[in-house]
């Protein structure tokens, strides 16, 4: 006897199909499994042996071959035991092979045939409406994030007897999914108004936020960087359902989905440790999964201390903040992750983190020289905004009248920023103004003779490159849209030359 049924694995953050074939003959009695597998898919025959006899269900003394197709594909995971139990028993003619057509079916099995939850769902219950498939059979532990997907009958299982009433009685609609309440956990209230002083600072994170672009901090510890960057998130746009989704899938594939929200609704915000691996920090490892830079995708990714950081993280984020995506390629297989990320850095400007101020600062300029070097000019250039956070004075730290704007403030001329953006962007791949590839500056960031004038000037005196070039345009461009200008005027070109200058002051030492 034969069999096929359809499940399906994860690459990258797509699906891809795998079919699970079974062939149940006469000779040795065993079951072997064959299709590029890795250890983990190998140890399914134990527990789909084990969980069918504890469900009350014995594999006859039959030579039983299974098949996971294409087999040049490498399978990982525990999510085919499911398909691989009710590839088993279709072979073995407990029921027709006509009741599981065009059902996807996805799970772990544990030895008592309980159906456990398992990562990557949401993109495999895509892949299983592109394809046309009727439903679903999932963990209902799952079931949450497969219903995401609208237009296919997503039917969660507790065990694989549950699993087998279901297959045999044809009944494959939609679950009912029974919400349990999540009792909210205060959290501590971040908002700009907190922050004393540096206004310099918080435009340019007004400036990163409405664009999505990236901002780099310079300044002595203790000047309220970290506290700024924390509040970013509080100013950001809201996601669009297609980022949602996007942000969601790379989530799902992690595992990293917070308990009971199996959509993400929030931009999300990370902030790896400068200790970080390459590996972390971009993807990878022995089996392929997202780094940082993707699980901060369609958010806010932020670097403290990245003169602390190993110089090869660093520079393995020059690819992925130009190209917006991450190629991982192993020897395993090749997998693309979306990294479309704002980055939000800080630093001291020297070891003992006051240069230039020759009063507290105890380095001299070749120590200052070799401190500043651990960041590249490759990768300073990827930065679209750089600033300087001086040391507080005593009276701006503690004046009480000094309260100024609100994250609710921020975040509305941030909006009136985007929607100028949504407007110019319509019926392209663009929605941001970092997002513009350099090939079409001069198509959406025009400007008039004098402003034209003013950056060629600022181009041969600070020896600029094309992308400082091309930065400096969409920096302006985003200066106008927060004054709600249709065009570039030269007020918004001087703020944009003085956040692309900053860094020649500490990098010309």
């Amino acid at each position: 006897m034969f069999s096929r049924v359809l499940s399906a694995d994860v690459r990258g953050i797509m699906g891809i199909p795998i079919l699970v074939e079974t062939d149940v003959s006469d000779g040795l009695p065993g079951l072997t499994m064959v299709g590029y597998l890795a250890s983990a898919v190998k140890e399914s025959a134990d527990r789909v042996r084990t969980a069918l006899k504890n469900t009350g269900i014995s594999i006859p003394p039959k030579k039983v071959t299974v098949n996971l197709s294409p087999a040049d594909t490498k399978k990982e995971g525990t999510g085919f035991d499911l398909a691989i139990a009710v590839s088993l028993m279709c072979a073995l003619g407990m029921f027709p092979t006509e009741s599981v057509e065009k059902i996807l079916f996805l799970g772990e099995l544990g030895l008592d045939g309980a159906v456990k939850k398992i990562r990557g769902i949401l993109p495999m219950v895509e892949l299983a409406k592109e394809l046309g498939c009727q439903a679903c059979m999932i963990p209902k532990e799952n079931l949450a994030e497969g219903q995401i997907v609208k237009g296919i009958s997503c039917v969660g299982v507790d065990n694989l007897r549950e699993a087998l009433n279901l297959i045999v009685a044809r009944d494959y609609q939609d679950s009912k999914l029974v919400i349990h309440k999540i009792e909210e956990t205060p959290t501590e209230s971040l908002d700009f108004s907190q922050i004393r002083g540096q206004e310099g600072v918080k435009e340019a994170a007004k400036l990163a936020a409405a664009g999505r672009l990236n901002l780099l901090m310079i300044g002595p510890p203790g000047s309220g960087k970290t506290m700024i960057a924390r509040r970013i998130p509080t100013i950001l746009p809201p996601m669009s359902e297609k980022e949602q989704m996007e942000v969601t899938k790379i989530y799902s594939v992690c595992g990293l989905l917070p308990e009971g929200i199996p959509l993400m609704k929030e931009r999300p915000f990370r902030a790896p440790h400068h200790t970080i691996s390459v590996s972390a920090m971009v993807g990878g490892g022995r089996k392929i999964m997202p780094g940082e830079v993707s699980l901060s995708n369609h958010g806010c990714m932020f670097l403290d201390e990245i003169t602390e950081m190993p110089r090869n993280v660093l520079e393995s984020l020059r690819q992925p903040l130009e190209d917006k995506q991450v190629q991982i390629s192993r020897v395993s297989g090749n997998a693309v992750f979306p990294a479309n990320t704002m980055v939000v850095a800080a630093m001291n400007p020297c070891r003992c983190g006051y240069y230039p101020d020759m009063n507290k600062c105890k380095c001299d300029a070749r120590s200052v020289n070799l401190y500043l070097k651990k960041i590249s000019m490759p990768f300073l250039d990827r930065m679209d905004l750089c600033v300087e956070a001086p040391r507080l004075a005593f009276s701006e730290l503690t004046a009480r009248d000094a309260e100024g704007e609100t994250s609710a403030q921020i975040r509305e001329a941030v909006l009136s920023a985007h929607q100028m953006q949504t407007e110019r962007y319509q019926g392209t791949n663009y929605r941001f103004n970092a997002d513009v590839k350099g090939s079409d500056t001069e198509e959406y960031f025009r400007v008039g003779k004098k402003e034209k004038k003013l950056l060629e000037d600022a181009f041969d005196k600070l020896h600029l490159t094309a992308r400082s070039y091309h930065k400096i345009l969409k920096v302006a461009r985003t200066a106008a849209d927060i004054d709600c200008k249709r065009d570039i005027e030269t007020g918004h070109i001087l703020k944009a030359i003085c956040y692309r200058n900053v860094d020649r002051k500490f990098w010309a030492v």
